[in-house]
């Protein structure tokens, strides 16, 4: 970089810390700060929040390389996780039940569902542990994305990139806590549009795509030539043959309908970390909804930056030399298209999304050592003061424990789909059944979790490495947990004794869920009973609107880019169409929350 370029990214860097020092007196109030911002900040503000730790750098990095390598189809395999496809259940209902609950952690939750009882803390603690340990694991992904960037940049070790970032996020979200995590991410989601609009332009203005061009696939001894009709198409064929480490793709559209599975299962569970904090940070039911709508509309505009990333790779590709590593497109082209001043700015921007997502794990993943368990069972009698003190170290333990695990990481594509298939999968099963069955209890919960956590470590460790069949590792990521953990749920669940009928009563009082609830359910008012059902048949029938109304707005921002004007004209009419759908069957009953007399 140009020392102008070192100066405004110092400039960027210098700002931010000192935005988490400003905060610091609103944060240091108590926990409920600390961790929700004393649940007042507006929805607006925590749907930008939202946005700007969904677009992490590592993640960028990612889909880029896959829509590189792939065309659309990349964005398909990226339903996986990088569509954020629970979104949409988030914005319709999953986001309002978890707000109902009036926590501040997943884990505290669980006495809600299961009681404050044995049964309860059993459940508790067993989620804050799991929830933690994903929080690492995910800290170690963002970190190998982050240094594979600034390293690029600054000719350093990745390693010593990655620890300047996390170091650095560490200190501003340790200070201030989820104030600076949500206002420090609105100010970083304003730089992230400023480099989506002048990548998009410079890929729109620069950049055109011959009929047929080659591309690198990691793994592969040779380069992939496509057909830029069938690069670009929208139709996913059932098979493709690719080389290298995306072979484990080739059966597509058998892997396609697993990923759409597998995620619509995580939305249902109702997911957990820094995505679930802002539900819980939410004001009424209505927000809920509206930071959801918002959030996916902000989120969209990842979708031409990954295109134009990977638009502006195979323009450098066929000008001057193929990208050998698809996963470093990103500064690749930076380096080359971006001019002396805006390249430090942008560099500064995508800076910005890795930290973005950085403090929000930071912040959400201390809150399970604080809340629930430092709090709830070493020191009850905690003050505010010995209660921030915690937050902060348990921050800084978390960060150096992530840091030290992405030291045997090379390959970000690799760990993205352990944590999205293996240890996701393997934690989601306990977490659907705890919304949609009656009889699901606590210890059901504990033993299904800490099953579903082994069995994906294991299946990581050992399984994988010695399946000689590439195309079904990624099944075997998902089944062994997620069968391990189902019959750990059932078990734990059929030898324990159902949980105490009154907390059942009162947490479907309180969140009021469908599924298999009708033990439960017959014991409210009639005109109560109605009132649940109505809302919960138009949440259902809402859901199934939502999903393909975000699936075809993200396909129009990749059409866009592409230049493929008659797919984007066949999903922009889809688009009106649902969001009229959308519109009368959900948007306009935000206001009508269902109250129960």
């Amino acid at each position: 970089m140009h020392p102008v370029d070192y100066i405004i990214v110092t400039i960027y860097l210098i700002c931010i810390v000192v935005f988490g020092v400003i905060l610091q007196r609103k944060a240091s109030e108590g926990i409920e700060s600390y961790f929700l911002g004393n649940r007042n900040l507006p929805w607006w503000v925590l749907g930008a929040s939202g946005m700007a730790s969904n677009t992490d750098l590592a993640g960028t990095m990612v889909i880029s390389a896959l829509i590189y390598a792939l065309g659309t189809k990349g964005f398909l395999i990226e339903i996986r996780g990088g569509v954020v496809l629970i979104m949409a259940i988030f914005m319709i209902f999953m986001g309002k039940w978890n707000r109902r609950a009036n926590v501040m952690t997943l884990a505290e939750w669980m006495h809600l569902r299961f009681g404050s009882g044995r049964e309860g803390n059993t459940a508790r603690i067993i989620s804050a542990v799991a929830n933690i340990i994903f929080a690492i694991g995910s800290m170690s992904y963002f970190s190998v994305g982050g240094g594979k960037f600034l390293g690029e940049f600054l000719g350093i070790d990745d390693r010593y990139a990655s620890i300047f970032l996390i170091l650095l996020a560490l200190v501003y979200t340790a200070v201030s806590g989820f104030y600076g995590v949500v206002w420090t991410d609105v100010f970083q989601g304003i730089l992230i549009f400023i480099a989506i609009i002048y990548i998009c332009a410079i890929a729109f203005s620069t950049a055109t795509i011959p009929d047929t061009f080659s591309v690198s696939i990691p793994g592969a001894e040779q380069l992939q030539t496509w057909n830029f009709t069938e690069w670009s198409s929208i139709s996913p064929p059932i098979t493709v043959d690719l080389p290298g480490d995306y072979a484990i793709f080739n059966l597509f559209g058998g892997v396609i309908l697993f990923y759409l599975f597998k995620e619509i299962m995580v939305g249902f569970g109702g997911g957990g970390g820094y995505m679930i904090q802002r539900y819980f940070a939410a004001k009424s039911d209505r927000e809920a909804g509206l930071l959801s709508l918002f959030w996916i509309i902000l989120l969209s505009f990842r979708w031409p930056l990954v295109t134009a990333f990977a638009v502006l790779g195979i323009h450098y590709g066929t000008t001057k030399a193929v990208i050998a590593d698809p996963e470093l497109i990103l500064p690749t082209v930076i380096a080359e298209y971006v001019p002396v001043g805006i390249k430090g700015l942008l560099i500064a921007c995508f800076i910005a999304a890795a930290m973005s997502t950085f403090d929000s794990i930071i912040n959400a993943s201390a809150a399970y050592w604080v809340k629930d368990i430092y709090q709830a069972y070493i020191n009850p009698q905690a003050s505010s003061q010995q209660l921030i003190v915690q937050s902060r170290w348990a921050s800084i333990v978390i960060v150096v424990v992530g840091l030290l695990f992405s030291f045997n990481i090379t390959n970000i594509n690799d760990i993205w789909g352990w944590l999205t298939l293996g240890l996701g999968a393997g934690l989601s099963i306990p977490l659907v059944l705890r919304w949609y069955w009656w009889r699901f209890n606590g210890y059901g919960f504990a033993l299904g979790t800490v099953a579903g956590m082994v069995a994906a470590i294991l299946t990581k460790a050992i399984v994988i490495p010695n399946l000689n069949y590439a195309q079904f590792q990624e099944y075997a990521l998902f089944l062994i947990p997620s069968i391990c953990s189902l019959l750990g749920c059932i078990l734990g669940t059929f030898l324990t004794e159902p949980t105490d009928r009154e907390v059942m009563d009162n947490f479907y009082r309180v969140t009021r869920p469908f599924g298999f609830w009708g033990v439960i359910r017959q014991n409210l008012p009639a005109n109560s009973q109605a009132k649940i059902r109505n809302e919960n048949r138009r949440d259902i029938l809402s859901t199934l609107i939502g999903i393909p109304w975000q699936i075809v707005l993200f396909l129009m921002g990749i059409m866009l880019m592409m230049k493929r004007w008659d797919n984007f004209g066949i999903l922009l009419f889809l688009f009106i169409i649902l969001s009229i759908c959308l519109y009368f069957n959900w948007f306009r009953h935000l206001s009508k929350e269902v109250r129960l007399d």
